[in-house]
């Protein structure tokens, strides 16, 4: 998952720097590279932002006689980016999805500039790209106008760098944009916590089988207060901050 790349990273330099002679190498490619690694033993962890479609889950299930574990390890409020210099600050959901799918073209719809609206957009290997489109976006098509980038970075370099454009990805990336409130309520850390930011989410760990040795020694450091804390620094929210901290794991 490249939401969960720099967030990865940093639990893994953590770890290693407190466990010298451990190694982990952590890859980005985006959510469906990572379960496709998973389900042919390429990886030990697979990060994704989205849950498993049912052909990944049969796959995986076919492979190891298993359905594998999930570790829910933070939360994530799916950020909606716009460039500072606009004058739009807050969408509805409807207009983001009209946005997206191409049926608003212009900011003056939205009472904004009479410019072109520049959507950009995640490559469908992405787990954000999948859970936009199924969550914002009913399942219906993203608009042809739509401009793809590889990775969130790259997605708020753009945004950043061009004043009628928008965007969307983890909100630990939103520098130098602006997170749009939705609905009228901000994309705050008290917001997604209680779930009244309406593009809530979790992030997760898979495995393919129980983990042991060192892959369940890491998992397990990740779920503790020590780990939750740099999670907190890297801009996601902690599972101990969340509302709903009792069930951490599940099969």
């Amino acid at each position: 998952s490249d939401t969960m790349f720099e967030l990865t990273s940093n639990l893994a330099a953590e770890f290693m720097k407190r466990n010298p002679g451990i190694s982990i190498n952590v890859l980005g490619g985006g959510t469906a590279t990572g379960i496709n690694d998973l389900i042919k033993g390429k990886t030990d962890i697979c990060t994704a932002s989205r849950n498993l479609k049912p052909l990944e889950a049969k796959e995986l299930a076919d492979y190891y006689n298993s359905l594998g574990l999930v570790y829910l390890i933070a939360k994530d409020g799916l950020s909606i980016y716009l460039n500072p210099s606009n004058n739009i600050k807050n969408l509805t959901i409807d207009q983001v999805k009209d946005i997206f799918i191409g049926r608003i073209n212009n900011w003056k719809t939205l009472g904004g500039k009479d410019t072109i609206i520049i959507p950009v957009i995640r490559n469908p290997n992405s787990g954000t790209h999948l859970y936009f489109k199924e969550h914002i976006l009913d399942n219906k098509e993203y608009s042809n106008s739509c401009l793809i980038e590889s990775t969130t970075k790259d997605i708020v370099k753009f945004v950043a760098e061009n004043t009628n454009a928008i965007g969307y990805g983890g909100i630990g990336y939103s520098h130098n944009v602006h997170n749009a409130s939705i609905d009228g309520v901000d994309p705050t850390k008290k917001n997604i916590i209680n779930d009244s930011y309406p593009l809530s989410r979790y992030l997760h760990f898979f495995t393919a089988k129980n983990p042991n040795g060192i892959v369940k020694q890491f998992i397990d450091w990740v779920l503790s207060p020590d780990a939750q804390a740099i999670i907190r620094k890297s801009g996601y929210i902690p599972l101990w901050e969340s509302s709903q901290t009792s069930s951490s794991v599940n099969n």
